[in-house]
């Protein structure tokens, strides 16, 4: 038997007697497989299940989705950080709608013309609801191919990453593409996990490179990045007379586009009360002898490329309502941040 048929049969038969019961597998439908993998890009299965369950419960079909409002698809994204694929997944399916008739394009070259379709989502959509041959390529399969074959070449450079597409093409089932790609990211998920991989009980303990040469911990390689950018977020939360307080909408190109937040002064450096109260770029309405720290140590908001270090400003207003305001018992109902969301619960409850 040839590699490719005895590592796909091998795969195949693991995934039959392991896989998940998970809500989009009971169909192929493009709209549902699409949601799951959008939202899985973002989080784990089981807190992404979640996720999946509130989208098609408020948006049942494509044109549902299509119809809602960026605030509504947006405020229903909370919590899962990269808002730009919550805008990029409400732009696509209106294009579906308008250019396709609420029908997903059936070819891998169409998908990804669709606005937050890449290589890897138009070959999981591709396979698994037109059983076309094209290979996924996650982290999942960078670890399970990775290890089982012994390559060392980091999975973050160009070169490697051309390597594993190939492979993972080369090993592809071409029968049955949409079961093999789910069996082998489940594969990764469940048996070849990054910690504690389960190589004792593992169908490919006989033939995997890395454990026959003890390298299972070392692989993937991962070439080191650079540090990630530190940033200063000193958030003001004003507290007006009869419950009012004051929000805005992230309207530049930034993290948190389009998601409301409190006015904020982004500093070089973390900032305490003195340097606070006499900083100029105060809004007027601020009276910086009411001004307190909320949290005495920075939250800190991790993402890829920069680290965001934020505090909360207590801002107590005597004074009559110099500028719009909002009633703090609306809050919850803006699309924002999960940091600006973690306070308000914190906060208010």
């Amino acid at each position: 038997m040839s590699l490719k048929k005895g590592f796909g049969a091998r795969m195949l038969r693991w995934y039959e007697v392991n896989k998940r019961d998970l809500p989009w597998r009971s169909h192929s439908k493009p709209y549902h497989v699409w949601l799951s993998e959008i939202i899985l890009q973002q989080t784990r299965v089981a807190y992404g299940i979640e996720y999946y369950n509130r989208f098609v419960k408020q948006f049942p079909t494509i044109h549902n989705l299509a119809d809602a409002s960026e605030e509504q698809v947006l405020k229903l994204w909370q919590g899962l950080g990269y808002y730009s694929r919550a805008r990029n997944l409400h732009k696509a399916a209106k294009i579906i709608v308008e250019k396709y008739d609420g029908a997903f394009p059936d070819s891998y070259y169409e998908l990804q013309k669709l606005p937050g379709i890449g290589v890897y989502t138009a070959s999981a959509i591709a396979s698994i609801c037109f059983n076309k041959p094209h290979a996924v390529v996650d982290g999942n399969v960078y670890r399970v191919l990775a290890r089982y074959f012994g390559i060392d070449n980091p999975i973050n450079t160009g070169p490697a990453q051309k390597q594993f597409a190939k492979l993972a093409q080369k090993l592809l089932d071409s029968h049955d593409p949409g079961n093999y790609n789910q069996a082998i990211m489940e594969f990764g998920a469940l048996q070849c996990k990054p910690k504690k991989p389960l190589c004792q009980q593992c169908v490919f303990q006989n033939t995997c490179v890395a454990l026959m040469k003890n390298k299972v911990s070392e692989l993937p390689v991962k070439k080191k990045s650079n540090p990630p950018k530190k940033r200063y977020f000193n958030y003001i939360v004003p507290l007006f007379p009869n419950q009012q307080t004051v929000i805005t909408q992230r309207l530049h190109k930034d993290i948190w586009q389009q998601l409301y937040e409190f006015p904020l002064l982004e500093s070089k450096t973390p900032m305490n009360i003195q340097t606070m109260g006499s900083n100029t770029q105060l809004p007027s309405w601020v009276e910086a002898d009411s001004l307190y720290l909320y949290n005495e140590e920075p939250w800190v908001h991790q993402l890829t490329h920069q680290h965001i270090y934020t505090s909360f400003w207590i801002a107590p207003v005597t004074t009559p309502d110099p500028i719009q305001t909002v009633s703090i018992t609306t809050l919850k109902t803006y699309p924002v941040s999960r940091l600006i969301d973690r306070f308000l619960h914190k906060f208010f409850d």
